[in-house]
């Protein structure tokens, strides 16, 4: 299979996985005009297992390094495979919130509540979990990352008193706030059951990147029968939606929401990959820097803030000038 063998390598892969993770949701923007999410969400999903499949069978197989994919998932324990699974359940709880979230406030206010409180709070938890980087620059990096999200809350806020749909933005700025806390838990789990330490001749037992990324889709594909189908039948947006108005959408639309989970899943693997010569804290660090991609799309292409006051686009050009010195001194951690 293919390792990262340098820390270049790596952080070049955690910006692809920040690239990925910031714009899948362009994906549902473009669904959403005649598309309900909950739909899109479907397509979504299946485009991810989709892309772990062929992820598995190439980058996952060639090589002499380390296992095989087939090789690797026959040789899983039940723990290793469980904890990946459950991370795959929690990512998706998440997710589904953030999808309505971004449904309700935009991809300039969900990505950037969302993603930067995970980030703050997923940062710790993968240090707990695997102490790799220094924790002083790592800590001011994520710090300079807060700063960034509390500018973006602010000018949310102010568009929202500006607009005329407050209600609908203040709904989806505490549902972003409750996926953020849910996304900080589930990577955690994912990497207790692979080997970071040595891909190359990784534990028994345990499972390598490319094993991981695909039961972590089967976790998610197995909850969303139970997640997707509740937000459907109670969405937070809209009248109930049936399964039978799946099966109604065009082959252009499904193929754009598949192509959106291929994206986000490619972002994911990128990051699990680089996790092995980063470390985990740093890999899912940077990863997380998205919500300033999602708010370059959400603010230059979707126009989420068109029509704002100077004060509030100030704002916005603050906030991505932490993101980026926050971003900066993240990759200083991991190179020391």
């Amino acid at each position: 299979m293919f390792i990262v063998q340098s820390y270049l390598l790596a952080v070049v892969f955690c910006f692809i996985t920040m690239l990925c993770w910031g714009s899948w949701g362009n994906t549902q923007k473009l669904a959403g005009k005649t598309w309900r999410y909950e739909l899109f969400y479907w397509d979504y999903v299946i485009g991810m297992v989709l892309f772990t499949l062929l992820l598995g069978f190439t980058m996952g197989s060639i090589g002499d390094q380390g296992r095989p994919f087939v090789e690797d998932l026959m040789q899983a324990d039940i723990k290793s495979v469980s904890w990946v699974i459950l991370g795959g359940v929690i990512f998706n709880a998440s997710n589904i919130l953030l999808s309505a979230s971004t449904s309700l406030a935009g991809m300039a206010v969900a990505f950037p509540l969302g993603c930067g409180l995970a980030l703050v709070l997923g940062v710790i938890n993968n240090y707990l979990e695997q102490s790799k980087g220094n924790p002083a620059l790592l800590a001011l990096g994520v710090a300079l990352v807060v700063v960034a999200v509390i500018c973006n809350g602010i000018a949310a806020g102010r568009v929202s008193k500006q607009g005329n749909n407050g209600s609908q933005n203040k709904k989806g700025a505490i549902l972003a706030i409750i996926a953020g806390l849910l996304m900080s838990t589930f990577y955690r789990f994912v990497i207790k059951g692979m080997d970071l330490d040595n891909f190359e001749q990784p534990t028994a037992g345990m499972l390598t990147p490319y094993s991981a990324i695909f039961i972590f889709s089967i976790g998610v594909l197995l909850s969303n029968f139970i997640f997707n189908t509740l937000v459907m039948r109670r969405p937070f947006v809209g009248e109930p939606v049936a399964y039978k108005e799946y099966f109604k959408g065009s082959f252009s639309t499904h193929l754009v929401g598949i192509l959106g989970g291929c994206i986000w899943c490619l972002g994911t693997a990128f990051s699990y990959i680089a996790a092995g010569k980063a470390g985990a804290a740093i890999s899912y660090a940077l990863g997380q820097g998205a919500p300033m991609i999602a708010a370059i799309w959400g603010v230059f292409i979707w126009k989420e803030f068109k029509g704002s006051d100077k004060k509030t686009n100030a704002l916005l050009a603050i906030m991505f000038l932490f993101f980026i010195a926050g971003l900066g001194i993240i990759i200083l951690a991991g190179g020391n």
